[in-house]
């Protein structure tokens, strides 16, 4: 027998909040949770399971104890909310394939579609799910489903999104930014959207009764992520300060990041901007006061001279930022070095992904190679 059809009230009865971005996704769900509480409801009358499962035994009892939440009516009447809270066996991991977690998740949803009690309302979070499963697409048929995925940093036009969210952010306090105060800002943070957050109401008890931020207090304030760190040695290599790249390198191996993405997300994207807006700057006069100026003088370039530079994802206009801050660090690099840079990343990431040689010389002879002045070689 086919399951039951959505209805209007199962539908209003199921939330799903899932992506990678955990600080968004709790928050989110939190904020859900609350919403569903009646004013006044008793708190303990609501059923608050943690789905970070140990293994797949694991998972299976704690989708049992959802199933046992969810046929379990309130003791005083009322309300319910059973929340399953981070689910980490829902996604393609090694947990999450195994036949506990599978049927255990798929047994919780034949419960929904049967039918909740009218006062039960189910709240599911989660920071990945396998969208091959028929789990998801029945999921999906229930609810509408709210994705939180962090940023790729590793492919242009990231920070559009995050802009975004940090525009909102600080409009809600009352904060406006110099130009190209938020995009800096938006750097260094990275996809981190809860040090993000965080970052903005450190600027706004900074500034008091002030009301404008300036790139120098961005700069004096906010704290380094992950990706700002990638982002930190895009910076190091404007500054041709091989010593600094590579002191940077060392961090984000240590913590444990990927060569290639390292390769990919900071070397080769501040090498490509360093190219990029030599030659404009060689064959066209582009305004270096300011970014807003810079901006402009990119729009009134004949589209011949612009069709290969990066843009924002939405396609509204250039992603300017990254190439606005290459553009007086380009002065200490010649064309034909540049050139040679970028000959010289992709012959580290064919070493990186064909050969056994140690990423981390790979990387450190790529920066010596580029940064190292063509005077001081022998």
């Amino acid at each position: 027998m086919p399951p039951p059809k959505k209805t209007a009230s199962t539908s209003s009865q199921v939330h799903a909040i899932l992506g990678t971005d955990d600080a968004k996704v709790k928050e989110m769900a939190m904020k859900t949770v609350q919403r569903l509480t009646p004013p006044g409801a008793d708190e303990f009358a609501n059923e608050i399971i943690e789905g970070n499962a140990d293994n797949a035994e694991h998972a299976g009892q704690i989708c049992s104890n959802v199933i046992l939440a969810l046929q379990t009516m309130p003791f005083f009447g009322g309300a319910k909310i059973v929340w399953l809270k981070g689910a980490n066996f829902l996604g393609d991991n090694q947990t999450g394939k195994s036949q506990a977690a599978v049927q255990g998740f798929e047994n919780i949803l034949d419960v929904v579609e049967a039918g909740l009690g009218p006062e039960v309302q189910f709240v599911v979070s989660a920071n990945s799910i396998d969208k091959r499963r028929t789990s998801y697409k029945r999921l999906g048929k229930l609810t509408t489903i709210e994705v939180f995925d962090k940023p790729d940093t590793s492919k242009a036009g990231w920070e559009g999104a995050v802009m975004a969210q940090a525009g909102h952010k600080a409009r809600e306090l009352g904060l406006s930014f110099e130009s190209g105060a938020l995009e800096l800002l938006v750097q260094m943070a990275g996809d981190d959207t809860r040090q993000l957050e965080n970052e903005i109401e450190k600027i706004d008890l900074y500034l008091g009764e002030r009301r404008r931020c300036g790139i120098a207090t961005v700069r004096g304030l906010v704290s380094l992520s992950r990706a700002g760190v990638i982002w930190e040695i895009g910076n190091a290599i404007g500054a041709r300060d091989l010593q600094r790249s590579l002191e940077l390198l060392g961090v984000l191996l240590y913590q444990g990041q990927n060569a290639i993405g390292i390769l990919l997300g900071a070397i080769v994207p501040r090498v490509r901007s360093l190219l990029i807006v030599k030659e404009l700057a060689t064959k066209y006069k582009v305004n270096r006061n300011n970014y807003s100026g810079f901006t402009a003088s990119l729009d009134a370039l004949p589209s011949s001279a612009t069709s290969h530079l990066p843009r924002k994802k939405d396609g509204t206009g250039f992603n300017a930022y990254p190439l606005f801050l290459a553009l007086n660090e380009a002065g200490r690099f010649t064309l034909e070095e540049l050139h040679a840079a970028l000959v010289a990343c992709l012959d580290a990431n064919v070493k990186l992904v064909t050969t056994q040689l140690d990423n981390k010389v790979v990387l450190e002879r790529l920066l010596v190679g580029l940064l190292t002045p063509r005077t001081a070689r022998r």
